[in-house]
């Protein structure tokens, strides 16, 4: 293919790194000042999702072929069937307004991703010599954000540690992440490091990126994101030809994991008990269980909701707004039925993996879902409130569906020729 690559075409890499770390960065806090952070977050990610639009229609306009060969759409339907159940739910929602800002904001998303993976698969296509790699694309998004958190530990400690068990433990996140939130994100970085260290000669940037990723990951304390990263690691060093890696890995995993487990896992006087209780959450789960859901078990509150009122308080249980869980929150939110389609949208997702194992993608996935599955038992999760977990999802819930065709139409055929000519 010889077409004229168009100017924007130059720097396309760079554009959807920016695009991507915008995104992401919609979902931090950047002030105190609730009502500055909701304009930041609005503007932020709604336009982004305009730009990457921009960048879709162009192509169009330049010539590139827009018709796909979508194969595994069971995924994203029964994931539209849960939105309309959602959108349904603003009807006896006990709050229609606040489920229709997070409804709004996750279809917004899911939108947004969608346009998002068309570029990378038209791209690719048409252009060889700008190939998108996803793995490189998150990895570079993610780094400034990691960057950021490191430096500001140092020179505005008051505003990126959070106090936490009345100030006695300080974690990365403060006012601007929820540390757990931030650990998923961190565990994520560092496991596409690795992933991009494999793929490149010079590794200068995926070791920066790995240990920045690891640092970040420690300072945040969050036992689940270490958990999901020590299980990510090692599946991908498992996958991995270099026998060399896999003996090293190995042979470290000996030290290093007895030592994580007495520093991250058994860090507090509670010890295993409070890490078998879940920090507390079990006794809440089971109160939603048997007090909550019990009186709407079929549709729920409405989206988002877990109570009549704001917050959910069990007869023994501390009061909570969500409930740490996305599979109990979505339970909670839109009831039976909609616990049982997001059981089966995810099912969908993995089987889509499975079925394209041998994808170039297939390590990606991984080093993203295991992460994002981890984080869904303990904090918002891929079915709970607007999060980057969830735009996480997308990507994966998309990651395989959509495919330039291999029998062009009649009509792309003859758009395939003009965009050759030009």
């Amino acid at each position: 293919m010889k077409s004229k690559t168009p100017t924007f075409l130059k720097y396309i890499n760079f554009i959807l790194i920016l695009i991507l770390l915008i995104k992401i960065g919609g979902y931090f806090s950047i002030v105190e000042e609730r009502s500055i952070n909701q304009i930041f977050k609005t503007v932020s990610r709604i336009g982004m999702t305009v730009w990457i639009f921009f960048i879709y229609s162009k192509l169009k306009k330049h010539g590139c072929i827009s018709t796909f060969e979508k194969d595994g759409l069971l995924a994203p339907l029964l994931y539209a069937l849960y939105l309309v159940l959602g959108f349904a739910s603003f009807s006896w929602s006990t709050d229609p307004f606040y489920s229709a800002l997070q409804w709004a904001m996750t279809m917004e998303s899911f939108v947004f991703t969608i346009i998002f993976i068309k570029v990378v698969v038209v791209i690719n296509y048409h252009f060889p010599d700008k190939q998108i790699d996803l793995v490189k694309l998150f990895s570079w998004a993610i780094f400034p954000i990691m960057l950021i958190y490191l430096i500001g530990s140092f020179i505005e400690p008051d505003s990126f540690y959070r106090g936490m068990r009345g100030g006695e433990e300080k974690r990365l996140g403060g006012w601007i992440m929820n540390p757990n939130e931030l650990g998923m994100l961190a565990s994520i970085s560092a496991s596409l490091a690795y992933l991009y260290s494999q793929k490149e000669n010079k590794i200068f940037w995926p070791i920066l990126f790995f240990f920045l990723s690891i640092v970040i990951l420690v300072l945040t304390s969050s036992r689940s994101s270490a958990i999901g990263f020590i299980l990510i690691l090692g599946i991908l060093i498992l996958k991995s030809k270099n026998v060399l890696l896999k003996r090293t890995m190995i042979a470290a995993t000996f030290i290093i994991v007895p030592l994580f487990i007495n520093f991250v896992i058994l860090k507090d006087s509670g010890g295993i008990e409070e890490v078998m209780s879940m920090t507390g959450r079990l006794p809440f789960w089971k109160a939603l269980l048997n007090e909550g859901i019990v009186r709407e078990p079929f549709f729920g509150y409405g989206f988002m909701r877990i109570n009549y009122t704001d917050y959910f308080q069990g007869l023994n249980t501390y009061p909570g707004k969500m409930t740490h869980n996305t599979f109990m929150q979505v339970l909670m939110n839109l009831g039976f039925v909609g616990f049982f389609i997001a059981i089966i949208q995810l099912s969908q997702t993995i089987r889509n993996f499975i079925v394209n194992k041998t994808n170039q993608y297939n390590t990606f996935f991984i080093a993203i879902l295991i992460p994002i599955l981890i984080n869904s038992f303990t904090e918002f999760g891929i079915f709970g409130e607007a999060n980057y977990a969830i735009l996480f999802y997308h990507f994966l819930v998309l990651l395989f569906i959509f495919k330039i065709p291999s029998k062009l139409s009649k009509q792309d055929q003859l758009k395939l020729k003009l965009f050759k000519r030009k």
